[in-house]
């Protein structure tokens, strides 16, 4: 059975992505770990003399109390949508967020994090919010992204974005497994610049190697590609984006620009981020 980990803070936006963290879960056949993290704030001792260690007791007690009251509200939603026979385990932590996800990935195996935004409804704080970024910068496994306001619906296209190199293929194969398990379609996109290296040997060579699978390869020439990609996500009916993590920078670039905000909360849907293998 896969492992996901599912960060939270309570907060509006993580109950939203807790909602595709359970339908996920359902489609790839996993557990959920949800985790808390906390920081302590930093006391000094000179001052708090006699109740020091008192004062770092009773906010480990609060947050503990909080985390302990929340649980049921994730359970009753779980229940609310017949998903309650998902395994769900917790981890509550203190201390910086990505060092503690960073180690939770590892100690427990992880499969996928799954995490939402900070409650904001444009691609360009999602894609360049501090937490977001440096989750799919530090951790080394795939990363499911789920904006404040892209509410779940049963996943028929995914979309994938590639360059044609050889090291995509793998990413693209765990990308088709997924599909299958919802009977999604995948649309793999590439943007063909005045520039491009790609061969039309290649692309035809990767035609060949998925023809038996519900795949299908788009080559648009185009040298505007950022408002390319957003047109295929808009157009072509995406509900879930692929990337891989070598495209990070030149997403946060697709984010800034002025065309991504007209069309944002048409264009909010999940992310789901690959790491290069």
């Amino acid at each position: 059975m896969k492992k996901i980990l599912f960060p939270t803070d309570f907060s509006e936006a993580a109950t939203n992505a807790f909602v595709h963290a359970l339908e996920f879960a359902k489609i790839v056949n996993a557990e959920l770990i949800l985790l808390h993290t906390f920081e302590i704030p930093v006391y000094d001792s000179q001052f708090f003399p006699e109740n020091y260690a008192s004062i770092y007791s009773s906010i480990e007690l609060a947050k503990f109390e909080m985390f302990k009251d929340e649980i049921p509200k994730l359970r009753a939603i779980a229940e609310e949508r017949k998903l309650d026979d998902i395994v769900i385990k917790h981890r509550l932590m203190d201390g910086d967020l990505i060092y503690n996800l960073k180690n939770a990935v590892e100690e427990d195996k992880i499969d996928f994090v799954i995490m939402g935004t900070s409650g904001v409804n444009d691609w360009t704080k999602f894609f360049l919010g501090s937490n977001t970024s440096s989750v799919i910068s530090e951790v080394k496994v795939p990363v499911l992204c789920i904006p404040a306001d892209a509410k779940f619906k049963k996943i028929k296209i995914i979309g994938f974005t590639t360059r044609y190199r050889e090291k995509d293929k793998s990413e693209l194969k765990k990308v088709l497994e997924i599909a299958k398990k919802t009977n999604a379609k995948v649309k793999s996109l590439y943007v063909k610049t005045s520039g491009s290296d790609v061969s039309d040997a290649t692309i035809k060579e990767w035609e060949k190697e998925f023809a038996n699978e519900n795949v299908e390869f788009l080559v648009l020439p185009s040298d505007e590609v950022k408002e390319t990609i957003l047109d295929f996500i808009l157009y072509k009916d995406v509900d879930i984006l692929t990337t891989i993590t070598h495209k990070r920078s030149f997403f946060e670039s697709i984010f800034e620009s002025s065309f991504s905000k007209k069309i944002a909360k048409e264009v909010s849907i999940p992310v789901l981020v690959m790491h290069e293998t």
